[in-house]
């Protein structure tokens, strides 16, 4: 999502750029209005602004706000949410719906329900972040006994049962 912002920043907040990348414009404009507005508050209270790439401290922050959306994935393709198991699928207009090799673990933002139940808004995590962010939610045992498992046998593909 960052490097999706940055190439729009980069191309003068172009809507002809959004429209080439299947971008949706009003979203990305909500965006850069929320970063504008961050910038300001920063500003105001005098908070030193500096830039971060570390991709996992991105990720880590905000799976610390949807640390209950998180889902591990299943044989079959499939993920299957923590707390009150339930299948969900990746949905198709996500970049890893058609990936060849699927994240062991996601948050998701929100999930839709139409022929499945869609998870919409995803970005990949560690489990061990769970731990870190959420200790009184989760509990090593359940988290650890998941990652021994062995990987699904259909990876990349979701399951076509609904």
């Amino acid at each position: 999502m960052l490097n999706c912002y940055n190439q729009w920043r980069d191309s003068g907040f172009s809507t002809q750029w959004c429209y080439e990348n299947f971008v949706q414009a009003r979203s990305i404009k909500q965006a850069r209005d929320v970063r504008d507005q961050l910038d300001g508050l920063m500003d105001r209270v005098e908070v030193e602004k500096t830039s971060n790439l570390d991709g996992d401290a991105i990720c880590k922050a905000i799976a610390s706000g949807f640390f209950y959306n998180a889902t591990r994935l299943e044989r079959g393709g499939t993920y299957r949410t923590l707390k009150n198991p339930h299948t969900v699928h990746i949905h198709p207009s996500s970049c890893l719906f058609k990936s060849e090799k699927l994240p062991r673990w996601l948050i998701y933002h929100e999930l839709v329900f139409t022929t499945k139940e869609f998870m919409r808004q995803v970005i990949q995590i560690e489990s061990a972040w769970l731990l870190e962010i959420a200790p009184f939610y989760y509990q090593s045992k359940e988290l650890e006994d998941q990652t021994k498992a062995k990987l699904p046998k259909v990876v990349g593909k979701t399951s076509t049962t609904a």
